[in-house]
């Protein structure tokens, strides 16, 4: 059997890139991963593993207790230039879900759905 050369990796497969963003979003097919994977390079308005980021943003944001959640808001601006503004968020998901086929759509809105209830 050949042996593999020193510091040789085999090459990784799924959604998570060494060397990039996550792209993997728990609750999602691979083929809707995959489908989003695809808009995320083919629209100029994303980037690769933004929607992933942007269902991160959101659960997080939509699981603070109301009181953290007023101390955001009196944060104002300073406190979305680092961590990210949840409503922004919110309404790329909802793009994002528009651009997709039915299928796919159908997942993504049922995920976010989920974390609008909680």
């Amino acid at each position: 059997m050949p042996r593999s050369r020193a510091g040789h990796l085999p090459a990784r497969r799924g959604g998570h890139r060494p060397n990039g963003p996550s792209t993997v979003i728990d609750g999602l097919s691979s083929r809707t991963l995959a489908e989003i994977a695809r808009l995320e390079l083919s629209r100029n308005y994303l980037e690769p593993g933004q929607v992933s980021e942007a269902v991160r943003l959101w659960k997080h944001h939509v699981r603070q207790p109301l009181g953290a959640l007023w101390r955001a808001d009196e944060l104002g601006d300073s406190h979305q230039d680092c961590c990210g503004d949840p409503q922004e968020a919110r309404e790329l998901l909802g793009t994002v879900t528009a651009a997709l086929s039915p299928r796919a759509a159908r997942e993504l809105r049922r995920l976010v759905g989920r974390l609008d209830g909680d």
